[in-house]
């Protein structure tokens, strides 16, 4: 986005969550009656919810739908550069003078929305104006009363796996969250999950069945895993044999299963599709490999390793460590973490999460915050890690390779993630 965006755009669309009002769709329900009830006027949506996995699985079901031809429209986040990349308008992010406008018409009847309605808002008017052939719909926190889900005719629900995150707004307990994560479940719609902790699987079957949401559960009407260097994804009545996702690490494995049931349950498309998808699927910040810049430079140049992915609670922290122990037996190397987070985010959980995976971590600033220092270096120290600080990335890139060539994983937080992406293009 421009500099020069105007005044109504920055307060529509500035600070995430309109500085924490309470959630209430009544408002941004009246704001769309207004706006022509945008969300009524969409191609086939497909609603997408869940603690971690909803942008890789977004990515998969994208790229199979584009390899079969298909126009999309998508809304996604969090965005890693520029708002814009938040709205995806027939297979093209959004220019600034089109997302200007249709924040000018949101604020022109602005009903005390928060800055993610409005964001919402906007998406659905570009998308109800531009044809295409579905809406790949990202909820931004939870799904009951998440903006998102003024949806009341989905073609379909996804709910990815469910983890501990938001839990201020959320709930504490995993029931809770899962409580909140399938408000999107809607009646006649199919509903096809993840794999899912016990506590969280419950409550949505429960749910889906309260609603009538058919069910297609991971690990009951269909499974994806690795199989002789192949991706294999099987229903009781189809089984597809595709390439391994170009996305890394054992999560994305099952991230593009579902993302291959929820398109298959959506309209037939052929075994080409999916395969030509699946390994096109790009999704920046997540496990990503920093291999030509200037940032990775100094560990490349020892023989070493920089990753970055934006992940930022325990859920994707346990990924990150399976995804690390797995290199780590391919290629032995001391491992290291530059974390930096955000200060309403849990240190402690995503230090304890990611442990197994890592030799060491060294903690910075996340979007010129040190609040989390001190709890992710005693959180370290707590599970028997080497500990450092340093004052920037690329200075802890040069600690961590001091003693020659290691593994580097960059994480924590997308603003954190970004800022690598950032350095290693300069």
């Amino acid at each position: 986005m421009t500099d020069q965006a105007p005044q109504t755009f920055e307060r529509l669309f500035g600070p995430e969550f309109g500085h924490g009002k309470a959630l209430n769709l009544l408002r941004l329900r009246e704001a769309l009656r207004q706006l022509g009830a945008p969300q009524t006027r969409l191609p086939p949506v497909l609603h997408v919810a869940g603690t971690n996995g909803k942008g890789s699985t977004i990515a998969f079901m994208r790229a199979i739908a584009e390899a079969a031809g298909l126009k999309v429209h998508a809304f996604t986040k969090p965005h890693l550069f520029a708002l814009n990349e938040r709205f995806l308008v027939a297979g093209e992010i959004v220019s600034d003078q089109a997302l200007i406008a249709a924040a000018e018409r949101v604020g022109a009847i602005d009903y005390g929305l928060t800055h993610f309605d409005a964001q919402v808002a906007a998406a659905l008017l570009l998308f109800s104006e531009a044809p295409a052939d579905l809406v790949l719909l990202e909820t931004g926190m939870g799904g009951r009363d998440d903006s998102t889900n003024v949806i009341d005719r989905p073609a379909l629900s996804v709910i990815t796996p469910i983890g501990f995150d938001h839990q201020d707004a959320l709930g504490a307990s995993l029931v809770e969250i899962a409580n909140h994560k399938a408000g999107i479940l809607k009646a006649g719609a199919p509903a096809i999950l993840a794999r899912q902790p016990d506590e969280a699987r419950l409550v949505l079957v429960d749910c889906a069945a309260a609603v009538g949401a058919p069910l297609l559960r991971q690990g009951v009407e269909w499974d994806a895993y690795a199989y002789a260097g192949r991706l294999v994804v099987q229903t009781e009545s189809r089984a597809l044999d595709l390439p391994l996702p170009a996305l890394h690490g054992a999560h994305q494995i099952d991230n593009a299963g579902l993302a291959c049931i929820a398109m298959m349950q959506w309209r037939e498309f052929d075994d080409s599709a999916f395969s030509a998808g699946i390994s096109w699927a790009r999704w920046p910040g997540r496990l990503q490999p920093l291999t030509r810049g200037p940032l990775s430079a100094p560990a490349r140049e020892m023989g070493g390793e920089v990753w970055v992915d934006g992940g930022h609670n325990a859920h994707a922290a346990a990924a990150l460590a399976v995804a690390l122990t797995a290199m780590q037996r391919k290629r032995p190397l001391n491992t290291v973490a530059i974390v930096g987070m955000l200060p309403r985010k849990d240190a402690g959980a995503f230090v304890a999460a990611l442990a197994p995976g890592i030799n060491e971590l060294i903690a910075v600033e996340a979007a010129h915050n040190s609040a989390q220092i001190v709890p992710l270096m005693q959180a370290a120290e707590a599970h028997g890690l080497l500990w450092d600080c340093e004052n920037s990335i690329a200075d802890a890139i040069t600690y961590a390779t001091r003693n020659g060539a290691a593994r580097v994983l960059i994480c924590g937080s997308f603003v954190v993630a970004a800022e690598a992406l950032a350095a290693e293009s300069a």
